[in-house]
């Protein structure tokens, strides 16, 4: 949800939190794991923190994730011609 909460545009950690039924502190975890991922970019402006989702990285994944769903697309497409076959 946080990455989705990004993808409308950058946002402070509290902003992040305020919908979650997490701790500040929790928040501030999961924003650390998403940046050392390369998912997001936080800098900090005074006492506050913004994160920012890292459109690079987020195309990457996009990429990995649709070659994925085309070789699964291709073996059920397999599979479903194997079990029309079995069935004649």
């Amino acid at each position: 949800s946080m990455l989705d909460r990004l993808s409308e545009g950058p946002a402070s950690l509290g902003e992040l939190a305020e919908p979650l039924d997490m701790t500040l502190s929790a928040v501030e975890q999961h924003s650390r794991t998403l940046e050392r991922c390369g998912l997001i970019r936080t800098e900090k402006r005074g006492r506050t923190r913004y994160c920012r989702l890292d459109p690079a990285t987020m195309s990457q994944a996009e990429r990995w994730i649709a070659d994925r769903r085309a070789i699964w697309e291709r073996r059920l497409d397999r599979l479903g011609e194997f079990l029309d076959r079995d069935d004649r």
